[in-house]
């Protein structure tokens, strides 16, 4: 009896220890070989993008997007880079432009007014055919009055629409084609010296309030850059030939939002 008593503590024990080899074993491989399931935290490096202003690079969730655009503060988004853009401006790429003569920065600003079709700016879509006309796209079966003017190559720097958009097609290093033949205090080639800043207006109705509002932050941001620009209208250096930005352009409030000097106005602040 006793015997059979330490044969099957013995067994017991036995089946104890090769039990524990296995656990010893299993514990071995799986240390050895990680689990397959488990998913690996991996950090990707944020992307880092430049400042258009500064070239300052920024990550670019910190940066500010405008128009696939990035910029690292508000500041340099509002300003006017040594390139000759403005940041918040929409832009619109001209053909219609050329290099200035040497040693020419500008001094003067032109304003303009005009509407596609002529004085149905009120409608949603008048706006963009003046973009498709300052970009030589303009569908001349779109209206009639395109059919006479779409072999025209003119630009200007700077559009003001009726909602106050600011869009600029022309760098302001660069000559925009928008003041033609032209005479500014004796100084002939207008477009040689000048920033050209179009309205979008028919000249017999009044423009908007924020047009105006848009026009006196754009002439904030150029006297930076250009602090001794003189205003003048394109009836003014064309007087034969023109009558724009005309008499419901109000210089006095213009010059009263501005504050800009009257020894910068030439040509006066009264209607005309």
């Amino acid at each position: 009896m006793f015997k059979w008593l330490l044969l099957l503590v013995g067994a017991y024990l036995f089946y104890r220890w090769i039990k524990g080899q296995k656990q010893v074993k299993s514990s071995t491989e799986s240390a050895e070989k990680p689990n397959q399931n488990k998913a690996r935290k991996t950090v990707e490096p944020e992307a880092m993008v430049p400042c258009r202003y500064c070239n300052v690079h920024l990550p670019k969730s910190e940066a500010i997007v405008f128009e696939q655009r990035f910029y690292c503060s508000k500041e340099h988004l509002n300003s006017l880079d040594e390139r000759g853009w403005i940041g918040s401006a929409k832009w619109c790429l001209s053909p219609n432009q050329d290099a200035r003569p040497s040693n020419i920065q500008p001094d003067l600003a032109v304003i303009h007014h005009i509407s596609l079709p002529p004085s149905q700016f009120s409608k949603e879509s008048a706006g963009h055919y003046i973009v498709d006309f300052f970009q030589n796209k303009l569908d001349a079966n779109a209206h009639p009055y395109f059919a006479e003017i779409v072999g025209q190559k003119v630009s200007s720097h700077f559009l003001i629409t009726r909602s106050g958009e600011l869009i600029q097609f022309v760098s302001t290093q660069n000559k925009a084609w928008h003041a033609g033949v032209s005479s500014f205090l004796g100084r002939e080639k207008c477009n040689d010296f000048s920033i050209g800043i179009e309205l979008e207006g028919d000249g017999e109705s009044a423009f908007e309030e924020v047009q105006y509002q848009t026009l006196a932050s754009l002439v904030q941001k150029l006297g930076i850059s250009f602090p001794n620009l003189q205003f003048a209208g394109h009836s003014d250096i064309a007087p034969d030939r023109k009558t724009d930005p005309g008499k419901f352009f109000d210089w006095q409030k213009f010059q009263k939002e501005t504050k800009i000097s009257d020894k910068n106005f030439p040509y006066g602040v009264s209607s005309r």
